[in-house]
């Protein structure tokens, strides 16, 4: 007994299981995508940032200066060189005596002006919170009870509570300063105040706790071998 032709309405596990043209460009289109978007983007981002730099400081510098005026195309770089080298000078001459004494001598004259007397405070502890290198940034990341009980939020741990806060409190027990990011932006959200056993402290860097609010939790702290390792510290006194 011979064996006929095969059936051409049976198909093979193989011809299931291999992916097709189509499928294939599309995967492949999606590898690029994915490793060419975030270059471009920061390549982008770099580029408007040397542009807005060169357009804040060249027009402070004389053109006889300005290497532009010998080339036959602009060189871009040169006004954000030029802020580095002059922020850099700032801050040395700011380190010794005479140049605190300029500083103090400059914000009592900001001081008798009210308006801009506020504004000038208000700036300058923002930037001596983000830059400081030894006090007052956030330092750990935990996780409250927010926005009820049972749901959890990611937030930045950050002082205890001043005594005219803490005294006016009804809790006795430690209140603890938390920023609570919202996603994707973590330049936003809610400040307030809890008591210490309420809070998780988790141990991860606030680097990896804005990469998880940033992502959505797409991102995930400490990935290993595709598996996320979290370590969590229980709550004070709980």
């Amino acid at each position: 007994m011979t064996a006929g032709p095969p059936d051409p309405r049976l198909v093979l596990p193989t011809e299931i299981l291999r992916p097709t043209w189509g499928a294939r460009l599309r995967r492949y289109f999606l590898t690029g995508l994915v490793i060419a978007a975030p270059l471009a983007i920061t390549a982008s981002v770099t580029w408007w940032f040397i542009n807005f730099i060169d357009g804040l400081v060249k027009p402070l510098i004389p053109n006889s200066y300005l290497p532009d005026a010998y080339l036959p195309y602009p060189l871009p770089g040169i006004g954000l060189v030029i802020a580095l080298v002059g922020l850099t000078l700032l801050g040395f001459l700011t380190a010794n005596l005479v140049g605190r004494s300029l500083i103090r001598a400059g914000e009592a004259i900001l001081d008798r002006m009210p308006v801009v007397r506020s504004l000038y405070k208000g700036v300058k502890q923002v930037f001596e919170t983000i830059f400081s290198q030894s006090g007052t940034s956030f330092r750990k990341v935990g996780m409250v009870q927010f926005p009820q009980p049972g749901m959890w939020s990611i937030v930045f741990i950050a002082q205890e509570a001043a005594p005219e806060i803490a005294g006016r409190l009804p809790d006795g027990d430690e209140q603890i300063g938390v920023f609570l990011p919202c996603t994707p932006n973590p330049t936003t959200g809610f400040f307030f105040y809890l008591p210490r056993r309420e809070i998780i402290e988790l141990s991860i860097s606030v680097e990896d706790g804005a990469k998880l609010i940033m992502s959505a939790g797409l991102i995930q702290p400490g990935e290993q071998n595709g598996k996320p390792k979290l370590e969590v510290k229980p709550p004070v006194n709980a």
